[in-house]
């Protein structure tokens, strides 16, 4: 009687440690993996069935240590952009997670803007008074990869203060310590401090370092989009490397870039400096996604305060805060990443407009839409803003191609998205969005790996997966050995590619043939399957 359910023969296998690929064959029983031997070892008659993977590259499943599929996986648990890239698990929270709901925090979803049906998302989520409580639901309905978070900064934020700005008072702070403490308890790996977006901006370094003492209490980690990722990148990256000092959480930075011209020239500086950290002993590493241009809320043009106390849209409105809010935008006094200052209106392109009487903007510059609109770019991010009620996804322009593969090269380096897991089919309603969200793991294996030759395939699959799930405390998922849970990829290494653009970004990736999660085959032939395997995922030490 067969006791292997799939049999992977004669594959090139990187098994995720970045040692050397070794022809081989992966053998899969039940959730794990049964074993790794030389091709050839294990007769067809023992398994199930029998995949050939001659010419292919047999690899563990890449974890996403920033993916935004929040509201994605709620409209749709397949992830079909995520899953047809070769990614397996899928760790959320950057800034904003929707539980739990408590506090000032009683509504999550109530500024969460995604054009797809969510269906009754919104309201169940009013009842996710435990951070478990969201992945149970997420499992118990069914979703295609693996799931886990950290706890957003600003939903810990907004749970003890609401919207305020100001320091938090000893009750506030206990009330956040108190929560970070459950949380982890429920499985978080951290917490995620976005210190350019509000609330998240409003936190000081003292008071996220005691948030984070609770976080290294139980072993998490301090995971962060710095205070600036400009000409204030340096003193950014401070700021964190302090707050893992003082804390004792280990730190991971979010998609790591210089951004804007004036900033590009600190990349090896800010490379030096991670390396001297790690040479003195603190935990510091980082992730990055394989594009120039980033992509945020039109929104991020305006100073924080303008969104204090909940009050962004009726500010744009209001003719006085209006007439602060556009002086400070066109003259910034620092202590915020000035968009516009940084990139120009030339180099920002909103694209997330919902509404119809704005569609004629999409994919514009914010220069060209002024003009069209016969007002100064200022004037224009504020009225469309205004008129959307949402933060309108805008797309960036403003990295060095240098200073990402100076980044890739990098061994402390990850790969990450900064996106949700997408489907071409809903192009139509949600409009333009970044390519990252189709293309990020295809684009470094395509064009830096085999083309570019910018990094070796090893390692550049190590940076996907093993290094992922160690600095998350996965301990069973993220290599190809016996024992470990079966999320395994197949793709061909010489047709992996990206294909979405700017212009055209809702195209699929190419070149991953199968996948599969927790052994339950998610992709096949590049198809999906509408199996839904994915599980909960959480640190060794609470999983």
């Amino acid at each position: 009687m067969a006791d292997i359910d799939v049999l992977i023969r004669n594959g090139k296998v990187v098994d995720g440690s970045g040692n050397p690929w070794f022809i081989g064959d992966v053998a899969i029983s039940g959730d794990r993996i049964l074993d790794i031997t030389p091709p050839g070892m294990i007769p067809d008659e023992k398994a199930r069935e029998v995949v050939d993977a001659t010419g292919m590259v047999v690899c563990p499943g890449f974890i996403d240590i920033q993916s935004h599929s929040i509201l994605p996986l709620m409209a749709d648990g397949r992830c079909l952009s995520k899953i047809t890239q070769g990614v397996t698990t899928e760790i959320m929270g950057e800034a904003w997670t929707p539980a739990p709901a408590g506090g000032r925090f009683t509504d999550p979803l109530a500024n969460a803007f995604f054009p797809m049906d969510v269906g009754d998302w919104a309201e169940r989520a009013r009842g996710w008074t435990r951070f478990r409580h969201w992945f149970e639901a997420l499992t118990e309905r069914g979703v295609s990869p693996n799931v886990g978070s950290f706890l957003g900064g600003g939903t810990l934020w907004q749970y003890a203060k609401g919207m305020d700005m100001g320091p938090a008072s000893a009750d506030e702070l206990e009330t956040m310590r108190r929560v970070m403490a459950e949380v982890m308890e429920d499985g978080a790996f951290g917490v995620s401090f976005a210190l350019i977006y509000p609330p998240d901006t409003f936190a000081s370094t003292d008071e996220i370092v005691e948030v984070c003492k609770v976080v290294a209490r139980y072993g998490g980690v301090y995971i962060t989009h710095m205070r600036s990722e400009s000409t204030g990148l340096l003193d950014g990256l401070e700021e964190a490397l302090e707050i893992g000092r003082r804390s004792g959480a280990p730190v991971e930075i979010y998609h790591l870039k210089a951004s804007g011209r004036e900033a590009w020239h600190l990349m090896p500086a800010t490379i030096a400096r991670i390396e001297a950290a790690r040479a003195e002993g603190l935990d510091v590493t980082a992730d990055m996604y394989p594009y120039t241009a980033s992509g945020t809320g039109l929104s991020s043009v305006l100073p924080p305060w303008a969104a204090a106390g909940g009050k962004f849209y009726d500010n744009l409105r209001d003719p006085e805060m209006r007439a602060k809010i556009k002086a400070e935008a066109l003259n910034p006094s620092g202590g915020w990443e000035a968009q516009v200052d940084m990139a120009g209106a030339d180099n920002v392109m909103p694209v997330g407009f919902a509404k119809p009487e704005n569609q004629q903007y999409v994919g514009k510059r914010l220069s060209e839409i002024a003009e069209m609109r016969g007002q100064d770019w200022v004037d224009a991010a504020m009225d469309l803003l205004a008129s959307e009620g949402q933060r309108i996804f805008t797309i960036y322009f403003k990295m060095s191609e240098d200073n990402l593969r100076l980044q890739l090269k990098q061994p402390w380096i990850k790969i990450s998205t900064d996106a949700g897991g997408l489907d071409p089919a809903w192009a139509t309603v949600q409009g333009p969005t970044h390519p990252r969200a189709y293309g990020t793991y295809p684009r470094v294996l395509g064009k830096y790996v085999r083309e570019e030759k910018v990094i070796p395939l090893e390692d550049a699959i190590r940076k996907m997966t093993s290094s992922v799930a160690d600095r998350l405390g996965l301990r069973d998922r993220g290599l190809l050995r016996a024992g470990m849970f079966a999320d395994v990829v197949v793709f061909d290494p010489e047709t992996i590619g990206d294909r979405a653009t700017f212009e055209e970004p809702h195209q699929l990736s190419v070149g991953v043939r199968d996948v599969w999660v927790n052994g339950t085959r998610v992709l096949q032939d590049g198809e999906h399957t509408g199996a839904m395997p994915g599980r909960f995922v959480a640190p060794w030490r609470r999983a």
